[in-house]
């Protein structure tokens, strides 16, 4: 099934405008969300210029606004006629070692990729429930799956929790027309890999993005990306003795 009509949050810079370039080269229809409306004004340009057949309609949201987020993505699905995927991309990577006077980083970074995904997850998941169809895809990330020491902590704690609200949706779902996918981004060459330092089996953005899309044209139910070497972490991770994740800190 082709999907037409794609929301994308987190859009303005990074995974997410990476993902509406190349759903807006294949002529798909986008609503595009992000704190910075200057940039989605830019990105809107840039993309209905290069393909001038597509429509892209564009809302500021701060993800952290829960009450803000139906209403936004009730707008955009209005204006663009329907949605039939949502990608719940947007992110944060603040952290701190826990217990060390900086609360407020780990709460920010909890709150945007758990308690905000779930309010977007919440959206999308209405409207797909009233037309009894779409596709929702979740972007977590590897570090998912195993808890990684310090700094890194409570992200992928956030992380961890919504790759299991992807997977419980998935088997509720399982049998319905509303396909539930599940990303797990491996070190993919953007600001937020940057600033936090991982230099080490980061993939060019372009690649990385081209698996993510990939991998959501197929609706897989779960997707670490890219491929190679990010699916063999998938599962030596989990039986790393703790000495040696100690080091990923």
């Amino acid at each position: 099934m082709t999907r037409t009509k794609i929301l994308i949050t987190g859009a303005s810079a990074g995974l997410g405008a990476g993902m509406a370039r190349e759903f807006a080269a294949k002529g798909r229809d986008l609503a595009l969300c992000a704190r910075r409306l200057d940039a989605l004004e830019a990105l809107r340009d840039e993309l209905t210029a290069a393909h001038p057949g597509i429509t892209v309609a564009v809302r500021a949201l701060d993800v952290d606004d829960h009450a803000a987020v139906p209403r936004v993505f009730g707008e955009l699905c209005d204006e663009l006629g329907g949605l039939d995927r949502v990608i719940v991309n947007a992110g944060i990577g603040k952290g701190a070692r826990i217990g060390t006077g900086r609360a407020d980083a780990n709460l920010a970074t909890a709150t945007t990729n758990f308690v905000s995904a779930l309010a977007q997850t919440e959206a999308a998941m209405t409207i797909f429930r009233e037309q009894n169809s779409g596709h929702l895809v979740l972007v977590s990330s590897m570090s998912a799956v195993r808890g990684f020491p310090g700094t890194k902590a409570a992200y992928s704690a956030s992380k961890a929790g919504l790759a299991a609200l992807g997977d419980g949706l998935a088997v509720e779902l399982r049998k319905s027309p509303i396909a539930v996918t599940t990303l797990l981004p491996g070190f993919i060459a953007t600001e937020m890999v940057a600033k936090s330092g991982d230099t080490r089996l980061v993939a060019p953005l372009e690649q990385g993005v081209g698996a993510m899309v990939e991998a959501i044209e197929a609706e897989r139910v779960r997707a670490c990306v890219p491929g190679w070497p990010w699916r063999l972490f998938d599962v030596v991770l989990p039986r790393l003795p703790r000495a040696v994740i100690a080091k990923f800190g």
